[in-house]
């Protein structure tokens, strides 16, 4: 990074600073890019949908910060051979992924999961909750500020093992943890506005 953009990154930076930020900055003082996800290259792919939207379709209120603030149903294709759990992220694409719901441990012998399960129901035996960027477990729904709409991306990954991580991790260590271990996904992406 050049000495004229490190000045626009303060000494005092905490923990809290979002890699998002970091980027911006980055990017329009032209340094490298920042990676925010490792990159997984499955062999296949999972067929993830809802019954409540369609892929690039508006997220009901239901769903959100305006209403109920529920979880979606969601159901998804036959998993790849070898799969052993399921790790479902959600984050809100134009926030700088900010994570809106983190489940990880799901059993691989599941193919769906039904409204309202987070954090009001009922999780699947052995599935746990990580920490969202509101810093709490469970999902939060869409609540962008007023303006434009917001696309959250629903990712579902197949793995090949259980995560040897605790309630409560976070994405990143989630996603660090299933590095060589991604056997497919599957993305669902709707979008909502106030």
């Amino acid at each position: 990074m050049s000495h004229r953009c490190a000045r626009f990154i303060p000494k005092f930076l905490s923990v809290s600073l979002t890699l998002a930020m970091i980027m911006l900055i980055l990017a329009s003082c032209g340094g490298s890019k920042v990676e925010t996800t490792p990159a997984f290259t499955p062999a296949s792919t999972l067929s993830l949908s809802s019954t409540a939207f369609q892929d690039a379709e508006s997220i009901p209120t239901k769903y959100t910060c305006s209403g109920q603030n529920v979880s979606p149903p969601l159901a998804w294709s036959t998993l790849p051979q070898g799969a052993q759990t399921f790790v479902l992220i959600t984050f809100d694409l134009d926030a700088g992924e900010f994570t809106h719901w983190v489940l990880f441990n799901l059993p691989s012998d599941i193919s769906e999961l039904q409204e309202a399960i987070s954090p009001q129901g009922q999780l699947p035996a052995g599935a746990l909750e990580g920490k969202n960027s509101f810093g709490k477990t469970g999902y939060r729904g869409p609540c962008p500020p007023s303006g434009r709409p917001h696309r959250y991306q629903f990712t579902l990954y197949a793995v090949d093992q259980s995560l040897d991580l605790k309630a409560g991790a976070s994405w990143n260590q989630i996603l660090e943890a299933m590095q060589g271990h991604v056997l497919a996904l599957g993305q669902l992406m709707g979008t909502y506005q106030r």
